[in-house]
């Protein structure tokens, strides 16, 4: 998609090709010295604040007109006024079409996250089954991210849960591969998956090339939707063996089609009239939104999921759903109908907008009647179930804040809380984990995990906490050096005692950082849950009543902290021991890589060897013998 020309504003080019207005005017004098120079062409605007931050992102038919309605502030909503308000300069860039205009406006939105806009929250990638191609036994899988080359994908799914039960029944009724190629070359007979009749064993060759490639295009047949013939295929199959008295054989056929058949129920969860669509519904409710989305893939459900878009609460369903529809597909591409329960803002721009990022028409429909509106009934349904869970949700910890806030003696209930926490083994494979909690339950988008590098004394927890601390509250604004981070949480909860909670005072001190309540949670002597201990400033250490709501919750928070913390430390450590020293040292392979491993038992065995016995190892010469020693012992 084109981004148009560029217009001047009285500014100098950005590589990008766009043009900033000098910041010299507030509010709709700002405005008023950009509508100098914006065209009556469609395009999309931005409006930027005092630092340069992006307050808003529109598109407009007529960027002109558009712009300067801003100037009749009469006619604008409060939340409007506010943000001309906060305008210093403007920014364009033209497209040729409205509906390019639309496409661009939410790849900005998607990506600066204006305050001022309706935002959709989704940083997950979505899973896909792949199949590998270019090989005489091609592997299926799950594959997230940037697509592999020599593959063909089916999807999207809306978990990883979903797409493990597809591949599941897929390899109950195909018996198709899932290892890698390094597993698949290294095995000398067959894995358990054979046995429980999962696959086909091509790694001892069990299934000749032939088979294989049959079973493969059955495989590819069912996943675009022609499953009826290979079903009927497959009971031709099973009859021709039963006739030819091969009973083994009919079997496995037999186990084959009950797989695939519960894979064809059909219904309200895999709609039959249904073949590629998602199924979207819209719900509000007190002023809060749920959009439940159902992937719906040759007639079969591929999962849901619910999405809770940030806007203010007098944007209407319209607009809200119009804004989700182009930032939720500005990262995948748009299936051929979209099942509505409610129609969005410029419903026709919206359809030629996705119809352009799909290059073939999509179409956005609110059925009326049959299966179709059954399936949107469902889906709406469920938005409204998972609104009102998330509602009761947010009142119960609404009433937990507000007793977070008098236990402690804050000034309001806590916007944002972080909790820390620390997980090592004697110092090694060290990590600090921040865990975010609010109104809206744990923010899962905000943990961030910190990989210890020290140097740091084996557990030493001390130094590891203030490492966290100097790299977490360690960077400011040096324009503004004075001024809080949006992002700055209203209280720090730490996994420790009165030494943790010196520590970390101590380095925000340092930091100049001295408008955080900081509170330490520790066990008791017998690490008793619910004898807790509490520290902070001014206060003699304290506990709370056993039964005390709001103990059951920061008890939450510290255990998720803790949870986060283990499994970090898991992932790194699982992720070390599969590297080793070997994999450094030049001429060693994956063979002889595991034949020294055998040999020697460890690399620590092998680094204590001598020439001589390296050489005794198999594919191991006097050369290659020489360049490991070399390598564990320099000169």
């Amino acid at each position: 998609m084109s981004a148009g020309t560029p217009v001047a504003l009285e500014g100098v080019a950005s590589p990008a090709g766009e043009v900033q207005v000098s910041p010299r005017k507030e509010g709709t004098e700002a405005i008023r010295e950009a509508l100098k120079t914006i065209p009556l062409t469609p395009g999309v605007y931005r409006m930027l604040g005092e630092k340069g931050e992006v307050l808003y992102v529109g598109k407009a038919l007529s960027l002109k007109k558009r712009v300067s309605s801003y100037l009749r502030l009469n006619q604008l909503p409060e939340r409007l006024r506010r943000m001309v308000g906060l305008t210093r300069s403007m920014e364009i860039v033209t497209t040729r079409t409205e509906a390019e205009a639309l496409l661009l406006e939410a790849n900005y939105i998607k990506k600066m996250k204006p305050r001022f806009n309706i935002l959709l929250r989704d940083d997950k990638s979505y899973p896909w089954i792949m199949l590998t191609e270019g090989h005489d036994y091609p592997q299926i899988t799950k594959q997230r991210g940037r697509p592999v080359k020599n593959a063909t994908y089916w999807g999207p799914f809306a978990s990883a849960w979903a797409v493990n039960q597809t591949l599941n029944l897929i390899q109950r009724s195909f018996l198709l591969r899932s290892c890698s190629d390094a597993v698949l070359s290294s095995r000398t007979r067959p894995c358990l998956l054979y046995q429980i009749r999962r696959c086909s064993a091509p790694c001892v060759e069990r299934v000749t090339t032939a088979q294989y490639a049959s079973l493969v295009e059955e495989t590819k047949q069912f996943l675009s939707g022609k499953s009826t013939d290979v079903h009927k295929t497959l009971v031709e199959e099973m009859e021709k063996a039963s006739e030819a008295l091969e009973f083994e054989r009919a079997a496995t056929i037999r186990d084959r089609i009950r797989g695939f058949s519960s894979m064809q129920e059909s219904g309200i969860i895999n709609p039959a009239s249904i073949g590629d669509a998602d199924i979207i519904a819209l719900w509000q409710q007190a002023g809060k939104t749920c959009i439940q989305v159902f992937f719906i893939r040759n007639s079969r459900n591929n999962g849901n999921r619910a999405f809770y878009p940030d806007h203010a609460e007098d944007d209407q369903a319209a607009d809200i759903l119009s804004a989700f529809l182009l930032q939720f597909y500005d990262d995948k591409p748009p299936p051929p109908q979209i099942l509505l329960n409610t129609d969005p803002a410029e419903l026709d721009l919206v359809s030629e907008a996705l119809t352009l990022k799909r290059g073939r028409k999509v179409e956005l429909l609110q059925p009326q009647r049959g299966e179709r509106r059954d399936v949107v009934r469902h889906a709406e349904t469920n938005a409204r179930e998972a609104l009102e869970r998330r509602l009761a949700e947010s009142a119960g910890v609404s009433k937990l804040l507000d007793g977070v806030a008098s236990a402690f003696g804050l000034e309001g209930p806590p916007g944002r809380i972080e909790t820390y926490d620390n997980s090592h083994i004697m110092g090694q494979h060290a990590y600090g984990v921040m865990v975010v909690a609010g109104p809206e339950g744990f923010t899962k988008r905000a943990y961030r995990k910190f990989a210890i590098k020290g140097p740091v004394t084996p557990g030493d927890d001390f130094g590891m906490m203030r490492e966290v601390m100097e790299r977490r509250f360690g960077r400011r604004d040096p324009a503004a050096p004075d001024e809080r981070p949006q992002d700055w949480p209203d209280l720090l909860l730490i996994d420790g005692g009165l030494g943790q909670f010196n520590a970390v005072r101590a380095v925000l001190e340092e930091l100049n950082v001295r408008d955080i309540p900081i509170v330490a949670i520790a066990k008791g002597p017998d690490r008793d849950a619910g004898r807790e201990w509490f520290f902070q400033e001014g206060r003699a250490p304290f506990q709370m009543p056993h039964n005390d709501p709001v103990l059951y919750y920061l008890q939450r928070l510290r255990d998720e902290a803790h949870r986060f913390a283990i499994t970090t430390h898991r992932a790194g450590r699982s992720k070390a021991i599969k590297t080793s020293e070997l994999d450094s040292v030049p001429g060693i392979g994956a063979v002889r890589k595991r034949a020294l491993l055998t040999r020697f038992g460890s690399v620590r065995g092998v680094r204590g060897a001598s020439v001589e016995e390296l050489a005794t190892v198999g594919g191991i010469n006097s050369e290659i013998a020489r360049t490991i020693y070399a390598f564990f012992h320099p000169q």
